[in-house]
């Protein structure tokens, strides 16, 4: 389905699963599984993947993945963001969250991206046009492993985030390397799936990958939010089992 998908435009995409969505959450309606992010049922999520094809991965209903319904389970759980009052920047926005976060009142919301037609300003991620220290909230979710010079995008994301303000950052992150592979000699598509997972990425995140952030200047770390679900939560909701949730926040004014 994934590889169908991909002969479409994006803004295509977008126009056609408004379209297709109500029919997909009728086709797959079932008691199996749950996406936390609607709360609507199903008897399957689907298959997704590039090169290793994931089971029940992705939610016919909102397209929503692992990682979009772990990070909405987080927030609405663990966190209060969804309740203060916060000026909050989304780097290439989800479709998945789009809606959801347009429609707070409470929040100030603004989204920025280079291509996406959901991006209220179109905008390169290492140049960002904002004010230092104007985001309460910043999420810049599987961006960070297309971006050649991630340090340089890490340091835009810190000087303009608040102080005490946070940044969450899902990476793919491979946690059985301590090291991030990276080789920027790699630019045939095909190669760079075969190497990093998929044909725009250009570097696999290993563990040390907190470290980078901490470079950049903000205090990271990893929320394991899975510890506080049940098994049959993990199952219902069709969650990865490794998946943690990469927090940055800003002790400190940024450093010019």
């Amino acid at each position: 389905m994934k590889r169908v998908l991909h002969l479409f435009p994006r803004p295509l995409l977008i126009k056609l699963s408004v379209y297709l969505r109500p029919l997909l959450k009728l086709w797959y309606k079932g008691n199996r599984f749950t996406d936390p992010i609607d709360g609507s049922h199903y008897r399957t999520f689907l298959p997704y993947g590039y090169q290793k094809i994931r089971q029940n991965a992705l939610c016919p209903g909102t397209l929503s993945l692992e990682r979009h319904r772990l990070l909405w389970l987080y927030l609405s759980r663990e966190t209060d963001f969804l309740n203060q009052s916060l000026n909050v920047l989304h780097i290439a926005p989800e479709q998945v969250f789009y809606t959801k976060f347009k429609a707070l009142k409470n929040w100030s919301y603004t989204t920025t991206d280079l291509h996406s037609p959901l991006a209220d300003i179109k905008a390169d991620i290492c140049s960002l046009p904002f004010k230092n220290e104007q985001y309460d909230l910043i999420f810049c979710n599987h961006v960070l492993e297309h971006i050649p010079d991630d340090h340089k995008a890490m340091k835009e994301l810190y000087r303009v985030l608040k102080k005490g303000g946070t940044l969450i950052a899902q990476v793919p992150l491979d946690e059985s390397r301590t090291t991030t592979f990276e080789d920027n000699s790699i630019t045939d598509n095909k190669e760079r799936t075969q190497i990093f997972g998929q044909y725009d990425h250009v570097r696999i995140y290993g563990t040390d990958y907190y470290q980078r952030l901490e470079k950049a200047g903000f205090v990271a770390h990893a929320v394991d939010f899975l510890t506080h679900l049940s098994p049959d939560e993990i199952e219902r909701y069709g969650l990865f089992v490794t998946e943690k949730i990469p927090v940055g926040i800003k002790k400190q004014s940024p450093t010019l």
